[in-house]
């Protein structure tokens, strides 16, 4: 049998009239009730009208900047590495990296890398010329420091080292202002992998690798950066170009190779 069409009423809304002449009676009898009503709605509608976009924190923007305002200042300290030799000036590591860095960074200009450093120098060296240069007094933007070399060569105790080698680490981070964060610690390459020091090479190795431990466990003691190139250096014979004229240092290619392995690290320790 067919059953007659009627309209569909929600069940909620069919009682809607009901509610309302209960809602009123109760709100008559209990006035409290009012005002609990009043503070729900009150509530609901705020958080119905918050925007969350109007409550954001403003974005600030921080671009690091030198010390001086003007131009980025980087010291090199070393030893024959640091100063290059048997390669030009624009060849040199520290040359190769201050010009990486002006082109990564959009805040200034780079000062071209002031160098302390001559071939043959010990830490005693580089200590007494730090010293006498006037260089600690001023204020830097990023310290690199590479020494140690000719302790080793000359026979000089790994003990003595030591304590030369932090205490000029801890001059280091004096002259950049007392940061820690924008000095960097290059290891030293290994020269038995030249045709200087091929005939040696196993003894030269072995020694410098314990110079090598040391100067990482100081320097990262010290909260410092401590780069390793002297797995780059240990790629002659096998990679041709490495070592420049003279036999024994390495060519502006290798420090190139030096260069490209840390510049980015280099960069962010620039970053505020």
């Amino acid at each position: 049998m067919q059953q007659s069409q009627q309209p569909f009423t929600h069940p909620f809304l069919h009682a809607m009239p009901e509610l309302k002449r209960w809602t009123a009676d109760m709100l008559l009898k209990r006035p409290k009730l009012f005002f609990l009503f009043a503070i729900i709605a009150l509530t609901w509608s705020g958080c119905r009208n918050f925007d969350s976009t109007d409550q954001e924190a403003p974005v600030t923007i921080v671009t690091a900047s030198p010390i001086n305002g003007i131009s980025w200042r980087y010291l090199a300290l070393g030893d024959s590495y640091t100063i290059g030799e048997s390669v030009s000036a624009s060849e040199r590591w520290p040359n190769q990296l201050q010009s990486e860095l002006e082109a990564n960074l959009n805040n200034g200009p780079f000062d071209e890398a002031t160098i302390l450093a001559t071939t043959g120098w010990t830490t005693n060296n580089l200590s007494q010329a730090f010293y006498n240069s006037g260089l600690e007094e001023q204020a830097w933007d990023l310290v690199s420091l590479l020494i140690g070399v000719n302790n080793q060569y000359q026979g000089a105790s790994l003990e003595e080292y030591e304590s030369e080698y932090e205490n000029l680490l801890q001059r280091s981070i004096a002259a950049a202002n007392g940061r820690a964060d924008r000095v960097f610690v290059v290891s030293i390459p290994d020269y038995g992998y030249t045709p200087f020091g091929a005939s040696n090479q196993a003894q030269i190795s072995a020694e410098l690798e314990t110079f090598n431990a040391a100067c990482k466990e100081i320097t990262e003691s010290y909260g410092v950066s401590h780069f390793n190139i002297t797995d780059i250096s240990q790629q002659w014979p096998e990679l041709e170009g490495l070592v420049a004229a003279d036999g024994l240092h390495p060519s502006g290619m290798q420090y190139a190779m030096w260069v490209e392995s840390f510049q980015d690290e280099v960069t962010n320790l620039l970053a505020p």
